[in-house]
């Protein structure tokens, strides 16, 4: 509909199914300067933040606790009982940080489901001996040729997928676990080679979470000097500004 500057920020602030004050007030300042009519604008950025919420609406549980600081389910501050918007790592009104009950709780659902499409594998493994009956050779040439398999793609899809972390912790830790990842490994000669292709494949695909959660994780601790500095390290560890 807009721009692809345009588009690419609306997804990007749309990816966690929240928008913040910051967020908008970016994006109606870009759609400004493009002549953009901005009750128009807004109101296209409403209908596709409920696209996003239908989306998630069947994977995320809902909890009837309004004062819960567990993973996704941020409501009111602990301590002082403050409001809160989504996605920030620390009460604007008292300062308390989140720290989350359940840390880790969202890295490890990721790497349940990637595990449980890892064994699907298993289904696969009477058509990949077919492969390999017919030559190491040419099950490489198409490997190559056909790409990602039907399980590879799916972990691709859990990865592009996943809800991005809300606390400080969830997403340090996140970062610290993706970002080894997220680094094409081989040189220009040895980065096609059978041992290096399938982790670059999915290189490409957790880099993009990583740059996901770092343009998020600048917002929302943007008042937390050592935890900014954390997150600009891993953002340099993969090229991202």
């Amino acid at each position: 509909m807009y721009n692809d500057r345009l588009n690419q920020l609306v997804e990007m602030a749309l990816v966690d199914g929240a928008l913040t004050d910051k967020e908008k007030q970016i994006l109606l300042k870009n759609a400004e300067t493009m002549g953009i009519d901005l009750d128009e604008f807004e109101m296209v950025l409403e209908a596709k933040l409920y696209e996003k919420h239908l989306e998630s609406a069947g994977e995320k549980k809902q909890s009837s606790a309004s004062n819960s600081d567990k993973f996704g389910d941020v409501k009111k501050c602990p301590a002082c009982g403050a409001i809160l918007q989504s996605f920030i790592t620390s009460c604007p009104s008292c300062n308390h940080e989140f720290s989350g009950i359940d840390a880790s709780a969202s890295i490890e659902k990721l790497f349940k489901m990637l595990n449980e499409a890892e064994d699907l594998r298993k289904e696969d493994a009477h058509t990949t001996n077919i492969f390999e009956a017919v030559g190491s050779f040419y099950s490489k040439t198409f490997s190559e040729m056909l790409g990602p398999d039907k399980v590879d793609k799916k972990k691709m899809e859990i990865i592009s997928n996943f809800p991005i972390p809300t606390t400080k912790n969830d997403i340090l830790e996140f970062l610290a676990l993706a970002i080894p990842k997220a680094k094409p490994i081989g040189n220009f000669f040895t980065k096609s080679n059978t041992e290096n292709r399938q982790h670059n494949e999915f290189a490409k695909v957790w880099r993009t979470k990583c740059e996901q959660i770092i343009i998020k994780a600048k917002f929302s601790m943007k008042d937390d000097e050592h935890a900014l500095e954390e997150i600009m390290y891993y953002a340099r560890e993969i090229g991202i500004k």
